[in-house]
């Protein structure tokens, strides 16, 4: 059976990230992704998870009660990595899950400039075999014209020094998501 977007991503993370491994998930939501995440980069890893509504930091939170010490939580947006995060920081793999919070107000949208902004600065801190994966969900007011830019920041990156998988389902109905793993092949400045 061909993977949902969403295991299709955890399945790119656990190919790459290992115990020790330091990591982003640039929107939190409800923690799922921020979980996974702690699980694989162990007691030694650290997972920095953004996210700008005090709800989903707090949901995050209590899923992560017994991973409290290898994560950190920062009420804020994803555009912010670059100040929150040392640019000598390696990390070895991200994850983007644009568009809104499930069941929560769906006028709170990620938006084209400061995703893309966030993007250069986990580039910027990637690994070489590491990997930057963003889920796009689009079917929302705003949610097309992120899609379209987010795809032209990608298609965009040289292909000397990075690798760009498309993933979607093109016969589902309602917008279903677009997957694209950016892997850092070699070295590239910003």
């Amino acid at each position: 059976m061909l993977l949902t977007a969403l295991r299709f991503s955890h399945q790119l993370l656990k190919e790459t990230v290992s115990e020790g491994d330091h990591v982003i998930d640039a929107t939190m939501g409800n923690g799922n992704d921020t979980l996974f995440l702690a699980g694989l980069v162990g007691p030694t890893g650290h997972v920095y998870a953004f996210d700008i509504q005090e709800q989903a930091v707090q949901n995050t939170r209590e899923k992560l009660a017994e991973y409290a010490e290898r994560s950190t939580l920062f009420l804020a947006g994803h555009e912010t990595i670059e100040e929150n995060i040392p640019a000598d920081q390696s990390i070895q793999a991200a994850i983007f899950n644009l568009g809104y919070l499930p069941k929560s107000d769906k006028q709170i949208i990620t938006l084209p400039e400061t995703t893309k902004r966030a993007m250069s600065a986990i580039l910027k801190r990637l690994t070489v075999g590491g990997r930057m994966i963003v889920v796009i969900y689009y079917g929302h007011k705003g949610g097309e014209a992120e899609k379209n830019e987010v795809l032209h920041f990608c298609q965009n990156l040289p292909q000397e020094n990075f690798s760009v998988l498309n993933y979607q389902f093109i016969n589902q109905k309602n917008n279903p998501p677009i997957l694209l793993c950016v892997e850092k092949r070699r070295s590239y400045h910003f």
